[in-house]
């Protein structure tokens, strides 16, 4: 019997060290096998016919089971729904109002996310070489 396909497929910019590190988070949360996680950085193969790599590099997606594509915000949400000890945000996320809320948070985030990435990866290296791990 063939394996269930993800409720979700995520995809993620693997060349942004802030991203991997969240990617890593919801991959480690109990019910993230109904997760599959895609590295956009590594090319466009399998992203659909409405999203290409560009699009998929710039902001964040998820695709759902039925074929949908969520975006921004609504991606992040989806993926709350599937992970058990996000549900609570989840639910917060459809309180009126909260969606506009999110999304605006997330489109401020978007122009400072090379910044805050560069500035995170900068962080991990030195906590590596201070902890002797750096090769």
């Amino acid at each position: 019997m063939p394996p269930d396909p993800p409720e979700l497929t995520v995809y993620f910019d693997g060349s942004c060290p802030l991203c991997r590190a969240e990617i890593g988070h919801y991959a480690a949360q109990p019910g993230s096998a109904a997760l599959c996680f895609r590295d956009v950085s590594a090319g466009e193969a399998g992203l659909g016919p409405d999203l290409t790599g560009p699009q998929a590099m710039a902001r964040f997606h998820v695709r759902r089971a039925d074929g949908a594509l969520l975006s921004g915000a609504e991606a992040f949400v989806g993926i709350w729904r599937v992970l058990p000890r996000w549900r609570w945000a989840a639910r917060l996320a459809t309180l009126p109002g909260a969606m506009t809320v999110l999304e605006t948070g997330y489109r401020l985030f978007l122009p400072v996310r090379p910044a805050l990435s560069r500035a995170f990866g900068a962080l991990q290296r030195r906590r590596r070489r201070d902890a002797g791990t750096d090769h």
